[in-house]
């Protein structure tokens, strides 16, 4: 690109062309000659929505709907360090809409860079009407359709290293695994998937963790997390219950716009895994679980929608060679994906089951939940080969003793005013909810 104009640059992460663009785009016009970065994929998902369109179709949006643009370019981080020193704009362009901490952080990026060699940051009045609400309603609507929802797992898998998944089990949590982001001078991130877990749904209801709570009531719950959030939910399944029932319910799963179910290799009255040996719980027989994988995976009518087959060999110490044998068994009979469960407290046994699976299987997708061995880090599973990590019950489990600690305070002070410094204010908590 060679020009004597002065280059000012911007850089949209959107699936659609509105006002607010080409407002931004006349003022950058008065500058120089505007490039235009496209946020790639990966990128989108760590800081902004679930993009509709892949890159290529976001840069020829921008190229098609957008006139006198000098060049149209991927942006490969949020951060502009790499963008800014490979162009070196004279301005970059953007709104005065710095409030939120992930926003502050790309300012705060964008300056130090600009610094190095005296660019310029130019902020334009945030445009925010009436077609704007509209058109970002919309949006969000889409994202939350379900035959768009459903393959979103799948997408994911292909997007990013490794895809971050916590527990949920009401609108309001949902709504927090929805809007979560963090934010520092190198790094803005947020949770991709969520998790809706039989032990924390039936905890919510104030029942035990036995398969007691029906499926009936349980799409309930998918339902009011479905209708606030967009984000792709993985579905605890438990055993899956008999052949012919599962059918039903990957059939009900699909429809509603999951993304994936995973059933656990036991029989019997569903005891949770983390007891182990400690209580009576039987597995499965290895053709038994396979007959069952494949009548799901006949069922389902979209190639979207995945059954991930849970491996409880070493939650009953049956040993490294019976969880190896049954998950390439239960891959071979039609599983998406293969989780891995451990109660021990190092990840060890975890660990060396990933790097023997993909020894031989580098495709399958792996999935762990580290909650007794929580001291690993993302970054160290996906040096094994994992792709999902479920943070399977945090959230309930912050939740309770926070209650708990209200209630106790209360009664002892006769009064709510000790425990208030403690609490979220209503209005807080209301700003979550977005109204229509």
């Amino acid at each position: 690109m060679s020009s004597d104009n002065p280059i000012v640059y911007t850089c949209f992460c959107t699936d659609v062309i509105h006002d607010g663009h080409l407002n931004l785009i006349n003022e950058a016009k008065k500058y120089g000659d505007v490039v235009v970065g496209v946020l790639c994929d990966s990128e989108m998902v760590k800081y902004n929505r679930f993009p509709l369109k892949t890159t290529k179709e976001r840069m020829d949006l921008v190229k098609n709907e957008i006139p006198d643009v000098k060049e149209v370019v991927v942006q490969y981080n949020i951060m502009y360090d790499n963008i800014v020193r490979e162009l070196r704009p004279d301005y970059i362009i953007h709104g005065d809409n710095w409030s939120e901490d992930s926003m502050k952080a790309i300012r705060k990026n964008i300056v130090k860079v600009l610094d190095e060699y005296g660019g310029e940051l130019i902020e334009v009045p945030y445009t925010f009407n009436e077609n704007i609400q509209k058109v970002d309603r919309q949006m969000r609507e889409k994202l939350a359709m379900p035959e768009l929802r459903r393959a979103r797992l799948r997408q994911l898998l292909d997007m990013v290293p490794i895809v971050k998944t916590i527990e949920v089990h009401s609108g309001l949590t949902g709504l927090i695994a929805e809007k979560t982001v963090i934010a520092d001078d190198e790094h803005i991130d947020q949770f991709e998937a969520m998790w809706v877990s039989s032990l924390c749904d039936s905890t919510e209801k104030g029942k035990p963790d036995i398969e007691l709570v029906d499926m009936t009531s349980r799409f309930r719950t998918i339902n009011d997390i479905m209708e606030v959030t967009t984000k792709p939910i993985i579905f605890d399944g438990d055993t899956g219950g008999i052949a012919e029932h599962f059918v039903y319910t990957v059939r009900s799963l699909e429809r509603m716009g999951v993304s994936a179910v995973i059933i656990e290799d036991k029989i019997g009255l569903k005891k949770n895994s983390l007891f182990g040996t400690e209580v009576k719980q039987t597995q499965d027989e290895i053709e038994h679980f396979c007959e069952k994988i494949a009548a799901g995976k006949n069922a389902q009518l979209s190639d979207d929608f995945m059954i991930i087959a849970r491996i409880e060999s070493l939650i009953l110490e049956q040993g490294m060679d019976d969880a190896l044998k049954r998950a390439f068994a239960f891959r071979d009979a039609g599983a998406d994906g293969i989780m891995i469960h451990s109660r021990k407290k190092d990840p060890d046994e975890i660990l060396e089951f990933c790097d023997k699976f993909r020894a031989e299987d580098d495709r399958t997708p792996i999935v762990v939940v580290p909650s007794s061995y929580n001291s690993i880090t993302e970054n160290e599973l996906l040096e094994h080969g994992v792709n999902i990590v479920i943070y399977a019950n945090q959230l309930l489990r912050a939740a309770f003793p926070a209650m708990q600690d209200a209630a106790v305070s209360i009664l002892k002070h006769h009064r709510a005013q000790e425990i208030d410094e403690k609490l979220l204010s209503i209005k807080e908590i209301i700003t979550l909810i977005d109204e229509l």
